[in-house]
């Protein structure tokens, strides 16, 4: 990792931590800042959005602080980590779980009460990751919140799923689905990583060839091919100071528009394939849809 700090400095010197003081002012101050500058609102003309998401970063800050210092420590110390690799996280919503762990409940609901707007309300407004179906997934996350509490170092790797499994109506006595576009408001607790990118591949075939020596070789020919790209959550223990690491691949089409179909006039078509491209992981669970 590229970096222009150096190695004898601390967190402490690279960032002085202002926004970490937990004092009532100093959560208000850090609340107040990022409904300003972050959302760029004033108090009377946020919506209830935006008071959720000016409130999360306030406590993102938290995490991240203690994010730094815990990989600061793993560089240090040169402490072996633990993967947890699953197809799922469930991990429930952020906000009131980091307050319980950072204990700060009480000094962010006065902060919020001193603000003038009720902190249940903020709650009510978050969106539920939708990134596990039940059992594998709440287990997964449990481990994670474990790993932090017993300071043991640790990185979870999942999928980013744009959509949930899907929300349940019943309509003229029918069951009906809708989409669970979780990230439709914005998910203020993950870090975008566009620089972290890996590139996986599906399906297809094979084909023999010879190589410029003659020898004989096979080599795949994949269907399809995607763009994987890293978003990072911070993942606080209970009571202490080591926050780990949850990090979820996004899925995006390698060339979201085909230039080749936009030259011939199919602008739609050049839009439609890049989207087919990507949508294989944007879905969780979608063929486990019950059927009528």
């Amino acid at each position: 990792m590229v970096s222009d700090v150096k190695d004898k400095e601390s967190v402490a010197d690279v960032c002085p931590g202002g926004r970490s003081d937990l004092s009532l002012e100093g959560l208000r101050r850090n609340f107040r800042e990022h409904l300003f500058y972050t959302q760029g609102r004033f108090p009377r003309g946020a919506t209830r959005n935006d008071l959720y998401m000016a409130l999360a970063y306030t406590v993102r800050d938290q995490l991240l602080h203690r994010w730094i210092k815990s990989v600061e420590q793993m560089g240090r110390t040169g402490l072996r980590i633990v993967s947890y690799l699953s197809a799922e996280f469930l991990l429930g919503p952020h906000l009131e779980n980091n307050l319980i762990n950072l204990g700060i409940y009480d000094e962010l609901r006065k902060t919020c009460d001193v603000e003038g707007f009720d902190i249940q309300a903020v709650f009510d407004q978050e969106e539920e990751p939708g990134l596990g179906n039940g059992g594998l997934g709440r287990l997964a996350a449990c481990y994670l919140d474990s790993l932090a509490t017993l300071e043991i170092r640790a990185l979870g790797y999942g999928i980013r799923y744009e959509f949930g499994i899907f929300d349940q109506e019943i309509r003229d006595g029918w069951q009906v689905e809708r989409t669970d576009e979780w990230l439709h408001n914005g998910n203020p607790w993950e870090l975008a990583r566009p620089e972290i990118t890996y590139q996986v591949s599906f399906g297809g075939r094979t084909e023999p060839y010879e190589d410029d020596q003659g020898r004989y070789r096979v080599r795949w020919i994949p269907h399809r091919t995607v763009k994987g790209v890293a978003y990072d959550t911070p993942i606080l223990g209970y009571h202490v100071n080591t926050c780990n690491l949850l990090r979820l691949w996004k899925a995006e089409a390698v060339e979201s528009f085909e230039l080749e179909a936009f030259n011939v006039g199919d602008y739609y078509g050049a839009v439609e394939r890049g989207r087919r491209r990507e949508g294989s992981l944007r879905e969780h669970h979608q063929g486990a849809l019950p059927q009528r």
